[in-house]
């Protein structure tokens, strides 16, 4: 019986989950963050760890959404192309761009591990497909920019590739990185904010925000929280915002998780230590978990209105395991044992909105995080904090709406 449900809320306890009040009446703070999923709840802990009074308004669960719906990939690049961003804003912009992603992913890790936050964190590199052979010659063009550029990145030939993941393809550009549960990061960093001082409210939808020269009002059904600053860490900009529209692309995507792969099986598929990122369009992300499991997500479309969901997630899961049966044969015939969508925003040149808009004062956005994976979520974390303290790092403009204007 397959379980449409995000694997990794599925699997966390309900008596353990924890539950934080509906917004009421009126509260005074530093910094308003609007959404409760990773990366708000990154932003919190950072926030509150400062010793800006911090106050978080999710408008369902927190992690329940989005975040439960990740593959849990700790990247240490964006799922973009760098030559592509070299040639729209610079080499340096680019440069820049990358390495403050890789700091962000390693920091990340770093600081879960410091707070200790139990979220099943290991070392997982991840590595880009080229499937056919016309895409191997631009892939290995993508690793030589990479290379050039003073980025830590490694090429695997069709050979090397093979001995470590069993996958025939005409090579593949290995990235660093990590993986782990983002539910349970979430949760942990959401009690890391609380410890701190900070305010999290559960079920409590953001109705309308209006600034003034001094403060910023955010409403919900129950009250209002004038802060310093709003910091908007939602899946979507929401609709007091909609003059952002036109820089996201909303996407639907879809994950499945098998059941434990026979030894047999296991055998036959390498070394299943990295996980795989294939050039598809839309992409296929493959990881390995626990237990011998298998999870599998793409093929994403555009948002569907909710009466389709539920038949398009049935198709899309059939899909997803044919696919799946594409890269390894010998998995086909393993049923899933869950399956899920997911919704994402990817921007119009494909990297995240971190920062400030010239039209919208005391706001800070993060958003546009699409298949980028979770050290968005320190990235912002760490960056909009400078930008509320008025203490911004050099080429901390780049990850904004700046380069759009």
């Amino acid at each position: 019986m397959i379980r449409h449900t995000p694997f990794w809320l599925d699997r966390f306890p309900r008596v353990r989950r924890p539950s934080y009040p509906r917004h009421r009446g009126h509260v005074d703070t530093g910094v308003v963050i609007v959404g409760g999923g990773l990366t708000g709840a990154a932003c919190a802990a950072s926030f509150a760890a400062s010793g800006v009074k911090t106050v978080v308004l999710e408008a369902d669960r927190i992690g329940a959404g989005t975040t439960a719906g990740s593959p849990g990939l700790l990247r240490e690049d964006f799922d973009a192309a760098f030559q592509a961003t070299a040639s729209a804003h610079g080499l340096r912009a680019a440069r820049l761009l990358w390495q403050g992603m890789r700091r962000a992913s390693l920091d990340f890790a770093a600081s879960l591990r410091r707070l200790q936050i139990r979220c099943d964190l290991v070392p997982q590199d991840l590595l880009l497909l080229a499937r056919l052979p016309d895409g191997a010659k631009a892939l290995r063009r993508e690793y030589q920019a990479r290379r050039e550029a003073g980025l830590d990145h490694s090429w695997l030939t069709p050979a090397a590739l093979q001995r470590e993941a069993a996958v025939s393809a005409g090579g593949a550009i290995r990235t660093r990185g990590a993986a782990l549960d983002p539910y349970r990061a979430c949760l942990g960093l959401a009690s890391a904010a609380a410890g701190r001082g900070a305010a999290l409210f559960e079920r409590s939808p953001v109705t309308r925000i209006r600034t003034a020269p001094r403060h910023v009002d955010v409403m919900t059904a129950g009250g209002t929280v004038r802060a310093e600053a709003v910091l908007i860490a939602t899946g979507a900009p929401i609709p007091d915002l909609r003059a952002l529209r036109r820089h996201f692309r909303p996407e639907l995507g879809y994950a499945v998780v098998t059941e434990p792969l026979p030894a047999a099986v296991r055998r036959q598929i390498g070394k299943r230590t990295a996980a795989l990122r294939d050039g598809a369009t839309p992409p296929h992300f493959l990881r390995w978990l626990k237990e011998d499991r298998v999870l599998f997500s793409g093929a994403e479309q555009s948002p569907l209105p909710p009466r389709a969901r539920d038949k398009a997630l049935v198709q899309r899961t059939g899909q997803l395991m044919y696919e799946l049966s594409l890269v390894y044969a010998e998995i086909s015939g393993t049923a899933p044992g869950w399956s899920w969508d997911f919704t994402h925003e990817s921007t119009v040149d494909g990297l995240p909105c971190i920062g400030v808009h010239r039209n919208f004062p005391r706001h800070l956005f993060a958003l546009g995080h699409g298949r980028h994976g979770l050290a968005t979520a320190w990235l912002a974390a760490r960056l909009l904090l400078r930008q509320f303290r008025g203490e911004p790092d050099k080429g901390d403009e780049l990850f904004g709406f700046a380069r759009f204007l």
